[in-house]
């Protein structure tokens, strides 16, 4: 079984239940489901569920994999195909046919199909935690902290910050995302950084850089708005290593 490690910095991303949280659930990988076909199901693009959850090769999800889907609340069905294996057959040559001779009590055996290659995958696990390896995004206090309840766990902190205050990238990458097709973030961000590491900017007022544009450490990216359920201006902050959550305040300052 794949196993791919911390998508979205929480791309990667966990949505929360309430008026300002955003929520998503986790999807089991059974044999012969594909991406398209979990994407499908739950509505969303699959280009933007691989980033989220840190896969390289749509089509090499393994059973028994999680894959986090953003905005669903409850697993769907998900149809499965899983075909039947058959030799491969060769063409026949337009030619003369062979006449082969064969006695009565001889015995044509089938050549045994040549065995399946085996992928060899590694499992890349996350750095140990290094303060000062990301900075704050914002200045501001933290009015919700990571793993804090409020209907799911809370995969990211919340601080609090003036309405159009500047949010600036925790550390140089690249855009990823940058939109609001994500229920429960609002205006978000997503920046990939290196060593599989993400970090993700949600209740943004004004998103101020597109996806592809690369960005430096402390670059302004975005200013700060409300959740959008209402509530006090403040920024959503994640940071992910693959496809899982981390704590951000192990990384920060």
């Amino acid at each position: 079984m794949r196993i791919r490690l911390v998508i979205i910095a929480s791309l990667l991303l966990i949505l929360f239940t309430g008026c300002s949280s955003p929520q998503g659930i986790y999807h089991p990988v059974t044999e012969g489901q594909t991406l398209y076909r979990i994407s499908r199901a739950y509505g969303v693009e699959p280009d933007y569920l691989a980033r989220l959850n840190g896969i390289g090769d749509p089509t090499q999800l393994r059973a028994g994999e999680q894959i986090f889907v953003p905005g669903a609340t409850r697993v769907k069905p998900v149809p499965s195909t899983v075909l039947p294996q058959t030799p491969p057959v060769s063409p026949k040559k337009a030619s003369t046919p062979e006449i082969v001779s064969v006695s009565p009590k001889t015995t044509i055996k089938p050549k045994a199909a040549p065995p399946a290659p085996t992928v060899t995958r590694t499992t890349k696990k996350a750095p140990a935690p290094r303060k000062g390896k990301f900075i704050y995004p914002v200045k501001g206090k933290i009015v919700k902290k990571y793993g804090e309840k409020t209907g799911e766990i809370n995969r990211g902190i919340e601080l609090t910050a003036p309405f159009g205050a500047t949010v600036v990238s925790a550390a140089a990458g690249r855009v990823i995302y940058s939109g609001n097709g994500v229920k429960g973030y609002g205006n978000l961000i997503i920046l990939k950084h290196d060593d599989s590491f993400y970090t993700v900017y949600g209740f943004n007022s004004k998103n101020l850089v597109p996806s592809g544009t690369y960005v430096s450490k402390g670059e302004k990216i975005a200013l700060c708005g409300n959740p959008p359920g209402g509530g006090s201006p403040r920024l959503h902050f994640e940071i992910r290593h693959g496809k899982d959550a981390v704590n951000p305040i192990f990384y920060l300052p």
